[in-house]
């Protein structure tokens, strides 16, 4: 076992220490060492700026794990309204779909914050309810545009996911005497979310990517606070690469993840 062991270490070293990666960490080293004796990094000591950089990371990182949460808790029931639904379940799910892949995120998160945002305080039950407080902000706004983005998205994946489980397991199931609710969530969506977990993460970095349009309704993301900085300090480049190395280290958590995931998904349903 631990010969087996010693064997496979050796095998990764071998692999990552060959001619071409090596002149690519030495390269990657050497930039970084550049970057750091030779740019303006003296804003970073400045409390004012970490506190908004920690903020910022935060706002990033709860803002596409809720959207991700509530946008593939949507998409499930659009795709199967599209794999199987009736008629009319299943054209008003496609008609979703095509709207939100036809047109800009930027265009439906500003629909949302400007058209409906600017209609609720005309609304008097609605200026005068509980919600009002919360409506009054930007990020509502946005956790919505952001969240139906991921259900159209990735509601059109789950359609295929859906219609790509072998039919002749749906047909065992119910030749059994299974439910139609019980067939779903022991077989149907067990192997429909399996299918779709890698497309899941590229969606995930994706969304990640799409946090800085939210900066356009005066949510302070990541992208937002390292714009503050330029403005205050007129120092350019130094926060935009910290932005890429935020923007990097957090794709890398992503990838890292799913792949987790995906090795403790078993290959196949019981």
């Amino acid at each position: 076992m631990g010969a087996a062991r010693a064997k496979g270490c050796a095998r990764v070293m071998k692999n990552v220490f060959k001619p071409h990666r090596v002149v690519l960490i030495v390269l990657a080293v050497a930039l970084v060492a550049w970057c750091a004796l030779s740019l303006n990094w003296t804003w970073l000591a400045n409390p004012k700026y970490q506190m908004l950089i920690v903020q910022g990371i935060w706002r990033t990182i709860w803002i596409v794990v809720v959207t991700m949460v509530i946008g593939m808790i949507l998409a499930v029931p659009i795709g199967l309204a599209q794999a199987a639904g009736p008629w009319y379940l299943s054209a008003p799910a496609r008609v979703f779909c095509t709207v939100i892949r036809g047109t800009p995120l930027l265009m439906q998160i500003w629909l949302l914050y400007y058209g409906l945002g600017s209609l609720f305080p005309s609304i008097p039950w609605i200026k005068q309810s509980d919600l009002w407080p919360y409506l009054r902000q930007a990020w509502p706004y946005a956790v919505v545009a952001l969240s139906l983005s991921v259900a159209g998205y990735e509601g059109e994946v789950m359609r295929g996911a859906f219609k790509g489980v072998p039919h002749g397991q749906l047909e065992a199931a119910k030749a059994m005497g299974m439910s139609p609710f019980t067939l779903l969530r022991r077989i149907w969506l067990p192997q429909a979310l399996q299918r779709v977990l890698p497309t899941l993460g590229g969606e995930t970095v994706s969304q990640l990517k799409s946090t800085p349009l939210v900066s356009t309704i005066t949510i302070m993301e990541i992208y937002a606070v390292t714009g503050r900085i330029r403005q205050d300090t007129f120092i350019i480049y130094e926060p935009l690469l910290l932005l890429a190395v935020v923007y990097m280290c957090l794709t890398g958590l992503i990838v890292l993840l799913f792949r987790w995931l995906e090795g403790r998904t078993p290959t196949r349903t019981a």
